[in-house]
């Protein structure tokens, strides 16, 4: 199996180091699924460490819009269409921006910014209502799918954003989900058009993709065993160390 795998990869990637990154696409999925959030931060980090730096962000982008489309289509009936509609454009607008300025902006300084939020949406104050609204959800689609082609791990603040209009575990898990599969869809073309070979790679995509879809499965039926109110509460436990984790990771970033 390890051999077969290897024939289909990239020369920069070992077999052995393909099949970890298969197990850790079904296991991030799961926690995902059961957790709200969490498990593409945790890939991210992972392809960090065995991916050649180039190849991080548009193939994690890629493996994770797989994995949240497989995620949004098992709770479609779930999904707010509503958020949705004033999602899209937002997404469309930030990506078309990113696209015209893919260069090295100050990490730390998003990273900071990033974390600040999300810790605001989960312990400070509540937001304005016109702030959750069809304006608000439009400019935060914005900001963040800008922010997304450069750090590659917005998610967190999306979902911190999504749990202030959804109270029930299964529409903020699906929502989040609907919602960061368009988010990830401009990836392919904004660094398709940039230069990045996707076809190397699409072989290790594809099965990150699938076994995604097996972890999503297992982690959606842990999910549905929870309490909303028990749920809340580790979702922002959760969003709160993955704040905490880009707050370390941008005092690392800031140049001596």
């Amino acid at each position: 199996m390890q051999a077969l795998i290897a024939t289909l990869l990239p020369a920069e990637l070992s077999g052995l180091a393909a099949m970890a990154l298969i197990m850790a696409a079904a296991f991030t999925s799961a926690v995902t699924a059961a957790l709200g959030i969490g498990g593409g931060v945790m890939l991210l980090g992972l392809m960090a460490v065995m991916l050649p730096p180039a190849a991080i962000i548009p193939v994690h982008g890629i493996v994770q819009l797989g994995s949240n489309a497989g995620r949004a289509l098992m709770t479609l009936r779930h999904v707010n269409l509503t958020t949705l509609l004033w999602f899209s454009p937002g997404v469309i607008l930030g990506a078309w921006l990113a696209s015209l300025f893919l260069v090295d902006l100050p990490l730390h300084l998003i990273q900071l910014c990033i974390a600040g939020f999300i810790l605001l949406l989960c312990w400070g104050p509540a937001i304005p209502r016109f702030a959750t609204g069809p304006v608000g959800t439009f400019l935060a689609a914005s900001v963040t799918s800008f922010a997304s082609l450069f750090v590659g791990a917005t998610g967190p603040l999306v979902a911190a954003f999504i749990k202030q209009q959804e109270t029930r575990r299964l529409p903020t898990v699906a929502t989040f989900a609907a919602a960061m599969t368009l988010q990830h869809a401009p990836k392919a073309v904004v660094y398709g058009a940039a230069g990045f070979v996707f076809g190397d790679w699409l072989a290790l995509i594809g099965l990150m993709i699938a076994a995604g879809a097996l972890g999503t499965w297992a982690g959606l039926h842990l999910l549905a065993r929870r309490s909303d109110q028990r749920f809340a509460l580790v979702f922002n436990l959760v969003l709160t160390l993955l704040a905490a984790r880009l707050v370390w990771q941008a005092l690392g970033n800031i140049p001596a």
